[in-house]
């Protein structure tokens, strides 16, 4: 090259658009998920959408010592079957089903949520439909859905990835927390079923599905009914309007989002010092998808319960005396549940005893 030319390409004018990052298409990103975030939309919103920051007016009458309860996650590599698939209006759901599950814990009412994803390169149709997901897990969470960032990244992420995360933030009155801190020995553990695997151990499940058995999303099982790919992106449950049931009718005393750590790690949390569970492993079916996974990867069943939710995604503890009143809220909603198990005292001499014991085996298809 001459100096002249050298000279010339030193001189062009250049745009971020050539780095990259085009504006435009964000703008009719957000042109075209308008209506769907709008129809979250709670009295309390104050903001419209495309301001700095999102206004909520808590009605702080509602509550005598209002206590704001918030939770953050993502969605984890389940995102990599929603790119194989090129499938993207139900990850949205993950990403809000994770965060308000966790808050439902302590409680709280979610109010609302942001979220923040980032791409390598912004096609308006697929953030829309990604963020259209996020609008429907708000909707079945009661919570609006009041801001967000949407990242073009080039040269950070591959034209094709991306990546989502969200934050929530809920409200409980102070004396009506829940904290496990009344847990006692004979309390019942009330389980609700998942839809499927959630959004946790995806890692494991993509290795046992597309590289030990050698299957693709567009594998059909028989044990399924459907593709592989396709049950793999089946959304995460939302159990907002089944927990507000159970707190307005019911006294509970704890609860438990089953995520990535299964019953096995996640159901301690809410224990006080000096208390274990007792689980009956076969006391709930097991959807054909754990079954599966099992058995093509030769997963151990301890291994399965502390890496899956196995079927059941949330848990419940209440009295014995509750248990009638937990039963009739849980038919008028036509919500499946089961009784699994019960709260034991650790034995004094029980220093390596297992906060969850247990007892029988599941009903592996």
């Amino acid at each position: 090259m001459s100096k002249n030319n050298q000279k010339d390409a030193s001189q062009e004018s250049l745009t971020y658009a050539q780095a990259g990052v085009d504006i435009t298409a964000g703008n009719r990103a957000v042109d075209l998920m308008k209506s769907a975030v709008k129809s979250t939309f709670r009295r309390e919103v104050l903001t419209d959408i495309g301001g700095f920051g999102g206004l909520f007016a808590l009605d702080i009458k509602k509550y005598a010592e209002p206590v704001l309860v918030s939770g953050t996650d993502g969605v984890g590599t389940k995102l990599r079957v929603a790119m194989m698939m090129d499938r993207h209006d139900t990850i949205g759901i993950d990403c809000v089903a994770m965060c308000v599950n966790d808050i439902l814990v302590q409680g709280a009412e979610p109010l609302f949520f942001l979220d923040y994803l980032a791409v390598g390169k912004l096609d308006p149709e697929k953030v829309a439909s990604i963020v259209g997901g996020v609008a429907e897990g708000c909707r079945q969470a009661g919570c609006a859905l009041i801001g967000g960032e949407t990242a073009e990244m080039p040269g950070f992420y591959a034209d094709e990835d991306y990546d989502i995360a969200g934050f929530t933030v809920g409200v409980a009155d102070r004396a009506k927390i829940v904290d496990g801190s009344t847990i006692a020995p004979g309390d019942l553990l009330i389980a609700l079923p998942s839809s499927g695997i959630h959004s946790n151990g995806y890692s494991l499940a993509r290795k046992v599905f597309f590289e030990h058995a050698g299957h693709n999303i567009h594998t059909e099982l028989p044990q399924l009914g459907k593709t592989v790919g396709e049950e793999l992106l089946v959304p995460t449950r939302i159990y907002a309007n089944v927990v507000k049931a159970l707190l307005t009718g019911a006294n509970v005393k704890g609860m438990a989002h089953i995520t990535g750590g299964g019953i096995t790690e996640n159901l301690p949390r809410i224990l006080p010092e000096g208390m274990r569970a007792s689980v009956e492993l076969g006391r709930w079916d097991v959807p054909p998808i754990f079954s599966v996974i099992k058995s093509l990867g030769n997963v151990a069943e301890a291994e399965m319960l502390r890496t899956f939710n196995c079927g059941i995604g949330y848990v419940i503890v209440v009295s014995p005396e509750e248990v009638g009143k937990v039963s009739a809220i849980l038919s008028d909603l036509n919500e499946k549940f089961y009784t699994i198990g019960v709260i034991e005292s650790i034995p004094e001499d029980g220093d390596k005893t297992p906060e969850v014991c247990y007892r029988g085996e599941l009903p592996w298809a």
